[in-house]
């Protein structure tokens, strides 16, 4: 879901974890471990842990040979007496880093974790489990973006990454996570993926039926589909239900009328060639100048349109520039970038694509005219599609891209407002499955674990192993953001 540099963070969707679950008596037995803190991808937040490593083969074809060591954290439980059965998440990106998804959104999981140890893993290729980093040159900007840069940069990635590339995918990694619950001494783990992490957590789920308790699958990757075209023509629905959401409330369409015609103008200009802006850096609050490119105002929109609070800012940031005030979506634009840039290495999510998704993409009926017609065009799919035709293809087991059956308890979330993951996908998965809810949350997007009661269904969910009983009702209360109509906020 990226390319080399901008448009490499224009293609990643979520975030994911990957946490299981131990007493420490249990995991000290097997992995050493010893106090520490991790930390969000940004460094600003962070909780307390027992840390070590794993080691594993890196090619279980060969285990006498190369060994990789994993990184792993334990948050224990608050209770005396933890429940037997770990609580495994699992991050998005592809490419996130389980620790640095936990240490943001440890609130989510906070009620779990008063019965249950959490465990976490950063997949093999991630955070400090050997990340398979690419070096982005400074120097670059969106603006130089083209297919032979996409080219160029996809082999220096490759020839900086010391590692068998072929090795960092999927399929490995529902290997590393039971290799890890053998030897953490668990019959069972309870399993959270978010994003991408739902299609680890349903691979594992097939693979490994017995050992799989519950699963929590957040904004949902179905098996069976594959990554990449799709991308844009979601990403358009998305954006056009925010513009007519926008016109259908009266104090956003006061405030910006024709905001569709606004944003069309708007990136009709900038395709014409980038705005030079002059701004605060978001990082260092010192004086900058900004080319804001067409490519940028793509990834703008397509960022923001992961989350309400940014969405409820949008039509103001949209109408601002398209005015000539690009200041603040441009800001919006750059930490954006930056945060994925922090939060995702990039080698790993190219590995998984270049093994999972683009191979695939043959199957696929592809209407070219209707990818160019979106606000992000065809340029996100054909950056795949290039660096796809360099990177290696890895280890895919036969079964990753059949869809997912079974009895195992399942509890489906979805946002309303996905951008990316939408309900429909949350709803093939359920019609497969023999003992699925889905839960979808209004006015939602790209996942929904931290919004409103479902922290509580989560911890219901996981406590009973079962969906019986689970009543939704208490997110009836959730819905959009308000607009805002100015930089102090939405109508009283």
């Amino acid at each position: 879901m990226n390319t080399d540099l901008t448009l490499l963070r224009l293609g990643c969707a979520a975030l994911l974890t990957s946490l299981l679950c131990a007493t420490p008596t249990r995991a000290e037995a097997s992995v050493s471990l010893k106090d520490c803190r991790i930390s969000d991808a940004s460094g600003i937040r962070s909780i307390t842990a027992r840390c070590g490593t794993l080691t594993v083969p890196e090619n279980y074809a060969e285990p006498d040979g190369r060994q990789i060591d994993l990184f792993v954290a334990v948050v224990p439980a608050l209770s005396q007496k933890p429940a037997a059965t770990p609580f495994t998440a699992i991050a998005g990106g592809p490419g996130a880093a389980s620790t640095e998804f936990y240490a943001a959104y440890a609130g989510a999981f906070s009620r779990i974790q008063r019965n249950h140890d959490i465990i976490l893993i950063d997949q093999r290729g991630t955070g400090r489990s050997g990340a398979l980093d690419c070096p982005v040159p400074e120097e670059l900007d969106a603006a130089d973006w083209s297919l032979e840069l996409v080219r160029d940069s996809t082999r220096e990635c490759l020839a900086s990454i010391d590692a068998d590339v072929r090795q960092y995918t999927t399929s490995v990694a529902v290997r590393d996570l039971d290799r890890l619950r053998e030897a953490l001494g668990y019959e069972q783990l309870n399993l959270y993926g978010s994003s991408y992490g739902t299609r680890v957590a349903q691979h594992y789920m097939r693979r490994y039926p017995q050992r799989t308790r519950t699963v929590i699958l957040d904004g949902v990757l179905p098996a069976a589909d594959s990554v990449g075209p799709e991308i844009a023509i979601d990403a358009q629905q998305a954006l056009d239900r925010i513009l007519a959401r926008c016109a259908a409330d009266s104090d956003c369409s006061e405030h910006f009328p024709d905001l569709a015609d606004r944003l069309n103008e708007l990136h009709q200009r900038l395709r014409s060639g980038p705005a030079q802006v002059a701004m605060q850096d978001p990082s260092s609050g010192e004086p900058d100048t900004f080319d804001f490119s067409e490519m940028d105002l793509v990834v703008a929109l397509r960022l923001m349109s992961y989350h309400p609070d940014s969405i409820a800012l949008m039509p103001l940031l949209i109408d601002a520039a398209a005015r000539g005030n690009m200041a603040p979506l441009a800001a919006q634009s750059r930490m954006a970038q930056q945060d994925l840039s922090e939060a995702l290495s990039f080698g790993m999510h190219n590995a998984v694509v270049c093994t999972e998704d683009a191979p695939f993409y043959g199957n696929l009926d592809i209407d070219r005219t209707a990818l160019e017609e979106t606000y992000i065009g065809a340029t996100q799919f054909d950056t795949l599609v290039e660096i796809c035709k360099i990177w290696e293809q890895g280890v895919i087991d036969d079964d990753l891209k059949t869809t997912v059956t079974g009895t195992t308890p399942v509890l489906i979330l979805s946002g309303s407002a996905d951008p990316i993951t939408p309900p429909g996908n949350g709803e093939r998965v359920a019609d497969a499955l023999e003992n699925a809810l889905h839960i979808v949350a209004n006015g939602q997007g790209h996942g929904v674990a931290a919004v409103g009661c479902m922290p509580q269904l989560m911890a219901d969910f996981v406590a009973n192993a079962s969906i019986e009983g689970l009543d939704p009702s208490c997110m009836d209360k959730q819905g959009p953001s308000p607009f805002f109509v100015n930089f102090s906020g939405p109508t009283p």
